[in-house]
């Protein structure tokens, strides 16, 4: 039988939770890396041993682990990044250099067809490969180069580059998304970049239509419909038809526009996830009523999902990396909170279930459907 594994970055360790293809009970092990920040783990796709980790410290600097066993044991690697071509002199900790100082990896996302190939967002927004399985990294100088980057600013988490989508049936095509800049689509395997944000709108910005300065918090895609992308923007939930040369709101009857999170279902492409919570200055759900919103129409018309949730005095977060779904039929989805808790339905999102509750706060959560 096919089993789950769920990956959850959180503020003071990861964590590794895995259950058979019932999903209704779950075994979880102890703290990976306690007391650092783990920022975003996530598998290969094609090999499900290689896992990669995103671990950071305010004293000790950034590193990339990487797990070839699922999860059971860790090599740190990634201290060699390139920056524009140029090795810098900044040391990490142990004493080996790195190019400039970044803040954090915010994202890694595996390729889709190499286990050895990886691609990482970082803050300040700077997109990164690497094809020997993390040990040294080459920056994709493309993007920051696309010349609207003068006019990049951070959002409220910084200025980060913290959405990687591959597109399944192009391995040119690459979608980014940065906080405050926008959404970013490369044709050439990440050699030139143009911005694709028309039809997004923005207040706060001399020119709400500007070609740049959005705040898009997280993109999602379906592997059969690669042209059809779905955004939760710093208000307003987006689409586009055309692989993001346009948008179109389709907010529809959400009881609050704001979010982080956004995902798609396994199998219905027209079925998309996501979590309101009340504004950009309250980020907790509305009236403290946890609520995943359901769209079975590819927006517009939303649904509320509550059993097993709970409705009353919830001030919980979801951020944008901590939403994700399995392959399974019924579609598995998951959830956690930066209250600690992680949630998962094993029937699309009709009822929920806690699968751990009072970790340290959830970063990220990504799910590997096991053979």
């Amino acid at each position: 039988m096919s089993g789950v594994r769920i990956l959850v970055g959180t503020r003071k360790g990861a964590f590794v939770l895995t259950s058979d293809g019932k999903r209704d009970r779950w075994d979880v092990s102890s703290p990976h890396f306690a007391g650092w920040e783990m920022y975003h783990l996530k598998g290969s796709p094609v090999d499900q041993n290689r896992l990669y980790a995103s671990q950071s410290n305010g004293w000790f600097g950034q590193l990339i682990q990487r797990s070839d066993d699922g999860g059971k044991s860790w090599k740190a690697v990634g201290n060699k990044f390139v920056y524009d071509g140029v090795p810098g002199t900044h040391q990490w900790y142990d004493g080996t250099p790195h190019p400039w100082e970044f803040k954090r990896v915010w994202h890694l996302e595996p390729s889709l067809t190499d286990p050895d190939t990886v691609y990482a967002g970082v803050e300040d927004a700077a997109l990164f490969r690497s094809t020997d399985a993390g040990e040294t990294w080459q920056e994709l100088s493309g993007l920051r180069g696309h010349g609207s980057g003068p006019r990049w600013q951070p959002g409220a988490g910084g200025m980060c580059l913290h959405t990687i989508v591959l597109d399944p049936s192009d391995p040119a095509r690459i979608f980014v998304a940065i906080s405050a800049a926008g959404a970013f689509r490369s044709d050439d395997a990440g050699k030139t970049w143009r911005a694709i944000n028309r039809g997004l709108r923005s207040q706060g910005i001399p020119d709400p239509n500007a070609e740049v300065g959005h705040c898009v918090h997280r993109i999602a895609m379906h592997p059969s419909r690669p042209n059809v992308l779905y955004m939760q923007k710093h208000w307003d939930v987006m689409r586009s038809d055309d692989a993001g040369d346009s948008w179109q709101e389709v907010s529809g009857n959400l009881p609050t526009d704001f979010g982080f999170a956004i995902d798609v279902h396994a199998h219905e492409p027209d079925t998309v996830y996501v979590v309101p919570i009340k504004s950009d200055s309250e980020h907790f759900p509305l009236d403290g009523k946890l609520r995943v919103y359901r769209s079975r129409t590819g927006g517009n018309e939303w649904e509320a999902l509550t059993a097993g949730l709970p409705q009353s005095n919830c001030y919980v977060n979801v951020l944008r990396d901590a939403m994700a779904v399995d392959t399974l039929d019924p579609c598995g989805v998951y959830f956690g909170t930066t209250g600690g808790q992680v949630y998962a339905s094993s029937n699309a999102g009709s009822s929920w279930a806690a699968v751990v509750r009072d970790l340290p706060s959830v970063l990220s959560v990504e799910v590997q459907t096991l053979q």
